[in-house]
């Protein structure tokens, strides 16, 4: 700081977004949350828009052999497995990746080579090479930034696209006010696109919206499904959410949903290797 002026460009960026997500308090999602939410989470996935819009941004030729990191259940890289070459899906849940077999074997997809490893692995010692393009959907929240940033980066040939949320991103803060919490979505996309500048990486920026309603089978199946935006929930909030699900949960056309919907922003933040 000089002369009370901030400047962004001296900021450490990666410190930044360190001390955001302490300030925040967030807890580092496992393996074994991600196992949980597996089943819940591909049935989420199929139910969305969210592939067809990334792919119109990301416009994969057909040669391309495609790097999904943190893949999970496969939102992105079944439908890219069916317009490229080949696709590499990585993820450190063994659920998700039990998701993604099946699916691929359900849809006859024979291009799909599934990988079990974490951002923090030696990637070459689990044979992840280099390819035409490489992808962090909705996966890339690790304490260092800058050094996932790199490696997904040298993982590429021609072209890194990271999606991350803008603004409250899928939280919901209807469902925090009626427990009591006070709502931090926590560090969005705009410390990605600083940190990527600090680094020399001239970044795109697109996004996608999401007008979300989610459907359940029943309203023990939503309780499920939100409780993951919370840890350590105490009796009474779980009261209390009971209680708001069962004033805002309603049964239409065999299912049960909200009674009202829930936008998402998506940033897509992409670049082109030299």
């Amino acid at each position: 700081m000089r002369d009370g002026i901030i400047d962004v460009c001296a900021l450490d960026w990666n410190r930044v977004w360190r001390e955001r997500l302490a300030l925040r308090g967030a807890i580092r999602r496992d393996a074994s949350f991600w196992d949980g939410r597996a089943p819940s989470f591909a049935k989420a996935a199929a139910e969305m828009d969210y592939a067809n819009r990334f792919l119109s941004i990301m416009k994969p030729e057909p040669g391309w052999t495609v790097f999904d990191m943190g893949c999970g259940s496969g939102a992105l890289a079944l439908p890219l497995a069916k317009r490229v070459s080949a696709v590499t899906a990585v993820d450190f849940s063994g659920e998700m990746l039990s998701v993604v077999r099946s699916r691929c074997q359900n849809e006859s997809i024979a291009n799909v080579e599934i990988i079990r490893a974490a951002w923090e692995d030696d990637w070459e010692k689990y044979g992840i090479g280099t390819y035409d393009a490489a992808v962090a959907s909705r996966s890339l929240v690790v304490e260092d930034l800058r050094a996932s940033i790199a490696k997904l980066h040298a993982a590429a040939r021609k072209r890194v696209y990271i999606v991350t949320v803008a603004g409250d991103g899928p939280g919901d803060r209807r469902l925090f006010d009626a427990i009591g919490r006070p709502f931090d979505s926590g560090p969005d996309y705009i410390y990605y696109y600083n940190l990527l500048y600090q680094m020399g990486i001239p970044a795109n920026v697109a996004f996608i919206e999401e007008a979300r309603n989610r459907t359940y089978e029943s309203p023990e199946e939503a309780w499920t499904a939100m409780q993951w935006m919370f840890d350590d929930m105490t009796s009474s909030e779980k009261e209390k959410l009971a209680a708001y699900l069962g004033e805002h949960l309603v049964f239409q056309f065999g299912s049960w949903r909200l009674s009202y919907s829930h936008n998402i922003r998506w940033a897509v933040i992409w670049w082109k290797k030299e």
